[in-house]
């Protein structure tokens, strides 16, 4: 029998949000495969961000081989960022693995998928499309005429607007909250019915989706999902905006049970978070506070600077090539997403910033400083860890790593804007990413109601493939998480390990016709990355 199994990315899900809505009754099917599969906490990668988090989820690999540690790139020798696309991606992927094990792939609505690779299959990337951009983001190119032929698709509600995904991180208005969430409830249905199409008329031995309202709404609305909420007296909107979010919720769970339904009992199910949540409680600006310690030097005066609608600056991520003043500059962080400082280091001993013969102990003095800092009202550490580069990454693509890596004590994002004091406590928490998040599984093999060890999210990749039945490459970073299977499934069917995945110059090709955007569809998307202030 052909082996079959279906991954389902559950983007920023963590259990201290799904447990509490299992056990109200929000989510049975969770419940049910609570009982009936495994489970264990997933750590991240660092920092526990997005692209880095599901490309090495994709990959069995750390940052620091697949190349992608952030949404944007540091070009090389240089301070300017551009967004990270899938020509980024320097390791082979689970899904030409399968292709190359004669295994046919869908996967829908992954990140770092555009320009979508040329599988045995269907792509159709996720990421932040406009409507005209779904056609280039679908791989073959046959498979949007298909889709179009679902009765219920609606390219507006698929794609993204990014004028409403930015409220995630920089919030709204009140009386926008519950329409946003069922703007996203949309939106998970709209994938979903892709999902169906393609099961029911195109089935692959490997099927993956990712369902990313979770980690919006977490960022948008922790305080209404948090546990303490039943402890208050909410006002008739927040109770509004928490029903709204209970009903993503139990959508998400239908459609969850949905899949299984399709995918059938002989199928193994997989569902895993690429991070885990939390609140966060302050903000630290850390570009102020370089500022304050001499080590940065805005151009000029008119600086962005936070606002009750501009916290983090993820509106300002490419601009601070020119708001900053590169000649008093050593130390900056480009984005707040990646929680990175990165350090300017001198070519010859003319230029700006750093010498190279200093740079070691610039570090270490920077470093010592960062933990200095204190959290506003108590006397602990608003730094809880640092990573260097070489701590925290291996691999050939260190160089893009910031120099620094923060690990903020709420472990909430910095942000990039300036202030007039280092760090301030928010008026009410929002979400952010946590380390750990879900791994369930569920099939064949698989034990019924164990709770595993901590699994590394590099685990996911060759687990996946075992599932499968093929060998794991040998240079895979991760392991099988064997202990989530029965000890007979295994000696019936024992991990294998042959080869090693593709090299970086024979990952998923780069034709020319697999291009990210025609002129037109690229000149709307400068457009709305420049209402952003993404771009100049």
């Amino acid at each position: 029998m052909t082996k079959r199994t279906v991954l389902i990315g559950l983007d920023g899900a963590t259990f201290s949000v799904l447990d509490p809505l299992v056990d109200q009754g929000v989510m049975p099917f969770l419940k049910q495969l609570r009982w009936m599969g495994a489970r264990a906490e997933l750590r991240s990668v660092v920092p526990p961000l997005t692209p880095p988090a599901w490309t090495s989820l994709m990959t069995g690999r750390n940052p620091g081989h697949h190349g992608v540690f952030d949404f944007f790139l540091k070009e090389d020798n240089s301070p300017h960022i551009r967004f990270a696309t899938s020509r980024d991606v320097r390791c082979e992927t689970v899904w030409s693995i399968a292709n190359r094990n004669e295994c046919r792939v869908t996967t829908l609505n992954y990140p770092l998928m555009m320009p979508p690779p040329r599988l045995n299959g269907h792509v159709v990337a996720g990421g932040w499309m406009t409507p005209r951009q779904l056609r280039l983001g679908c791989s073959p190119d046959a498979l949007y005429d298909s889709i179009k032929t679902i009765p219920e698709f609606d390219p507006k509600k698929v794609a993204m607007d990014m004028a409403h995904e930015e409220k995630a991180l920089e919030g709204c208005d009140r009386d926008e909250y519950e329409s946003w969430i069922q703007m996203h409830i949309a939106r998970e249905e709209q994938w979903f019915g892709i999902l169906r199409h393609l099961m029911r008329e195109e089935p692959s031995g490997l099927t993956a989706i990712l369902f990313d309202g979770v980690d919006k709404i977490q960022h948008l609305c922790w305080r209404f999902l948090a546990p303490e909420w039943e402890t208050g007296t909410p006002e008739p909107w927040e109770q509004g905006v928490r029903d709204a979010a209970l009903a993503y919720f139990s959508r998400l769970d239908r459609l969850l049970a949905e899949i299984e339904t399709l995918a059938g009992p002989e199928a193994t199910l997989l569902i895993a978070s690429d991070h885990g949540f939390g609140p966060q409680t302050m903000t630290f600006f850390v570009n102020a506070w370089l500022e304050s310690e001499g080590l940065l030097a805005w151009a000029d005066a008119d600086q962005p600077r936070e606002s009750d609608a501009a916290t983090l600056g993820m509106g300002q991520l490419a601009r601070h090539v020119t708001m900053l003043d590169w000649k008093k500059t050593k130390a900056y962080a480009a984005t707040p997403s990646s929680n990175g400082i990165h350090i300017v280091t001198a070519e010859k001993a003319s230029d700006p910033g750093v010498p190279p013969a200093e740079y070691e102990t610039f570090r270490k003095q920077l470093i010592d400083s960062l933990y200095n800092l204190r959290c506003p009202g108590t006397n602990t550490r608003l730094v809880e860890q640092i990573w260097t580069r070489e701590e925290a990454f291996d691999g050939p693509f260190l160089h893009r790593a910031p120099d620094l890596t923060l690990g903020l004590a709420d472990g909430g994002l910095v942000s990039i804007l300036g202030s007039d004091a280092p760090v301030k406590l928010r008026e009410q928490p929002s979400g952010t990413h946590r380390p750990l998040g879900v791994f369930l599984a569920k099939g064949p093999g698989i034990q019924g109601g164990i709770r595993a060890d901590e699994l590394s999210i590099l685990d996911v990749a060759p687990t996946l493939l075992h599932s499968l039945g093929m060998a794991i490459p040998e240079d895979m970073e991760g392991r099988v998480a064997e202990e989530i299977f029965e000890p007979s499934f295994l000696e019936e069917d024992p991990v294998r390990y042959g080869g090693v995945a593709a090299p970086a110059e024979a990952a998923p090709p780069k034709t020319s016709d697999n291009i990210m955007f025609d002129a037109d569809a690229e000149a709307e998307m400068a457009k709305r990355l420049r209402a952003l202030g993404y771009i100049e």
